[in-house]
């Protein structure tokens, strides 16, 4: 069987088939609409050598009128008659954390914004992950992203008292209680206290444990670790919870969210882009921002700029019905587990180069329960209540890939976050809307422009 995502919906096919094979079979006229694969508007005439696999998302827009085989784009009516009703100052593609984030910020700050999104809100890369807050996951040093990771859970506890005072309905679950790290032999011990030296530099506490104190502060973990690291600042976050806070406190000052309404192209003047093209009409903006994880690439595209973004599946499991819940972020060098409030624990995660196929697999799964066993062996009993999978946006040096697009005047990047997305959310809403409010770009940010893969 082939998955396919058709406007939103699942839909199965018995085998691969063509794009025109697959419009005939839902009977529509070609004639009459305009078909995106995977977010790339397909032109007419190229719709013959399009096979669609497994994974694949297709959006079929019926146009208002005119287009042509060449642009095949809906020409929709302009709903802004002689002023900017249909848009605002800044339109963000993408309802992820990112965008939810820098919507925030700039509502903070006055500005009007546009959330669009072809997914529901925080449902593409911010849900391919745990909520696990520490910046210092995978590190041997104090590099770059390590350095914009401490910074960013800096400013998490204020982001979170705001958040809760702005929206009280909403609780994100958020707790610095610790995270710990594993090692099952001395070579991986040894990869864990490479970092010690760096402490003082990084300004957070980190403890040694042997294997008794290890089984001591969580007694669940499998008896043949061997030792690890515990940094009790760090912590965990529920990133849905986080991305619909932040959404609801920036609609509170006027920010629209329109979900199920995919980018399909711009109208652009004089090396700006004026406005945005969707099935649901024309938006106008004063800025844009290109937030939406791994389909920023082919956004970007539209307007001939290549932004060096791909997908990176994470296929996860959730897991219950423990005697006694672990108490930590467990951290291992194959997975990790995160105990969350409703009392499942959350085992990830696969890294895979997959395309744009969001969906589970067999061996996946199994990678990713072989993991979380290792690290406690009960959790072989506890029953397992949903898995999922979704595409986190990788990049060629492993940083994010925020500022201005080459070439365009009013257009901003904001995507490559890989595995960092929530973590790196607060500080990326802050310096990207510095960056649009004052019309300078920070210093900060710097290290992370899109121009660094130009040449």
């Amino acid at each position: 069987m082939v998955s396919l995502t058709v406007n939103g919906k699942p839909r199965e096919l018995e085998r691969e088939a063509s794009l025109p094979q697959l419009l005939r079979l839902l009977d529509v006229d070609v004639r009459l609409v305009a078909v995106a694969v995977n977010g790339e508007v397909v032109p007419r005439r190229q719709h013959e050598g399009i096979v669609l696999r497994d994974g694949d998302e297709v959006e079929i827009v019926r146009m208002v009128g005119g287009g042509s085989e060449d642009d095949p784009r809906p020409a929709i009516p302009d709903p802004r008659p002689g002023g900017a009703e249909g848009g605002a100052e800044v339109v963000i593609a993408g309802a992820g954390i990112i965008g939810c984030a820098i919507a925030y910020e700039l509502s903070r700050r006055g500005v009007s914004c546009l959330l669009l999104d072809g997914r529901r809100l925080g449902m593409a890369a911010t849900n391919a992950a745990a909520g696990i807050l520490a910046p210092l996951a995978e590190f041997r040093r104090p590099d770059t992203l390590v350095n914009f990771g401490l910074a960013s859970l800096r400013l998490y506890p204020a982001w979170v008292q705001r958040l809760r005072e702005e929206v009280p309905d909403i609780d994100v679950e958020f707790a610095l209680d610790g995270v710990l790290r594993v090692a099952f032999d001395e070579e991986e011990l040894a990869e864990l206290r490479a970092g010690l030296r760096y402490r003082g530099k990084l300004g957070l506490e980190l403890v040694e444990l042997d294997r008794a104190l290890m089984r001591e502060v969580e007694p669940r973990l499998a008896p043949d670790v061997a030792g690890g690291l515990f940094c009790p600042q760090e912590g965990q976050v529920s990133n849905q919870l986080f991305t619909l806070a932040l959404s609801r406190a920036a609609q509170s000052r006027g920010a629209r969210v329109v979900e199920g309404c995919p980018v399909l192209g711009f109208r652009t003047r004089g090396g700006r882009v004026a406005a945005v093209r969707t099935p649901q009409g024309e938006f106008a903006c004063d800025h844009l921002v290109l937030a939406a994880g791994p389909w920023t690439r082919p956004l970007a595209g539209k307007l001939g700029v290549e932004v060096q973004t791909r997908p990176v599946r994470g296929q996860m499991v959730a897991l219950g019905r423990m005697v006694t819940p672990i108490r930590y972020v467990i951290w291992g060098p194959r997975g990790y587990l995160v105990p969350r409030a409703n009392g499942l624990v959350f085992a990830g995660a696969t890294v895979e180069e997959a395309g744009f196929r969001i969906r589970t697999t067999k061996r996946g799964l199994t990678q990713v329960r072989q993991a979380a066993f290792e690290l406690v062996p009960q959790l072989r009993h506890a029953r397992e209540h949903f898995s999922w999978a979704g595409l986190r946006p990788g990049s060629p040096d492993g940083l994010p890939i925020l500022g201005p697009l080459p070439g365009w005047a009013n257009v901003t990047v904001a995507t490559g976050h890989f595995r960092s997305g929530i973590l790196l959310a607060p500080i990326t809403g802050e310096l990207i809307a510095e960056a649009i409010v004052d019309a300078r770009t920070p210093e900060a940010l710097a290290p992370f422009s899109p121009a660094r893969f130009s040449g």
